[in-house]
């Protein structure tokens, strides 16, 4: 049996967790010999229009999906984040429920810069009611919020389910699911946009769209991915277990992890 001296012990402790600290650095590399990066998600929701009591409890879902699921969540408010150097350490941007202009004309250049160098958008609810002059955004949203229905503004709506296979529905039962929210209409509707979910005008009032209601799709825009998610109005709707899988697996779509 080898025995050592009391300073020969330190020096081996010291060698061996050294040894040990660079064996799991090893092992948590990629293929390209670098340690990965956290990825993250920037999560915008400045308004200057309606806001949104759900706001504060969907940006706590968000950051609690990214605890869950490897991805740091970074929220602002502040539109000045919209510039090229800080918007490149994210992998997705994620409005929710913004409302009216809340960009800039730099920030708007900035941020359509890193769309095209391949980042990717998410957009949840009033999403769709933001940014009204600028015809991009209106195609990379998908579609622009035209109105509602009221007194209530919230009810009881069937959706068609058209696509089982993408992440964001493969965890849906049945053919169609059915949830209280606010039911948005919509106006300019991109035709590329490929669409998952697909209200019936049938199932409620306010209906404005006609059979081709889409009310979350997604598609590739400009070098970048996008996805939308309509509901979203109320606080309850994130507590709801299918709506936030629903949620995750846009997010899941829009990290590249699908």
């Amino acid at each position: 049996m080898i025995s050592l001296k009391p300073t020969c012990k330190v020096f081996f402790i010291l060698f061996l967790n050294c040894f040990l600290f660079c064996t799991a650095q090893d092992s948590e590399k990629d293929n390209t010999g670098k340690v990965p990066q956290e990825e993250q998600v920037l999560v915008f929701t400045k308004t200057n229009g309606y806001r949104h009591k759900s706001i504060e409890t969907g940006v706590e879902l968000i950051k609690k999906l990214g605890n869950e699921n490897n991805f740091k969540v970074v929220h602002t408010e502040d539109s000045l984040q919209f510039n090229t150097s800080n918007l490149s350490k994210y992998k997705v941007v994620l409005f929710l429920s913004t409302t009216m202009d809340v960009l800039g004309d730099e920030q708007q250049q900035a941020f359509k810069k890193y769309i095209q160098n391949g980042g990717s958008f998410m957009g949840i609810h009033a999403a769709s009611d933001t940014e009204y002059g600028w015809p991009w955004y209106g195609k990379l949203v998908g579609a622009y919020f035209v109105s509602h229905p009221n007194n209530p503004n919230v009810r009881k709506a069937t959706i068609q389910i058209l696509d089982k296979s993408h992440v964001s529905t493969q965890m849906l039962p049945g053919k169609t699911w059915e949830r209280n929210d606010e039911w948005y209409n919509f106006k300019d509707i991109n035709p590329d946009i490929h669409v998952l979910l697909n209200l019936d005008e049938n199932s409620y009032e306010g209906g404005e769209n006609g059979e081709h209601h889409p009310i979350a799709w997604y598609h590739e825009f400009d070098g970048g991915r996008a996805f939308y998610i309509g509901g979203g109005h109320t606080i309850e709707s994130y507590s709801e277990p299918l709506f936030v899988a629903h949620v995750l697996g846009g997010l899941t779509y829009c990290l590249g992890r699908d």
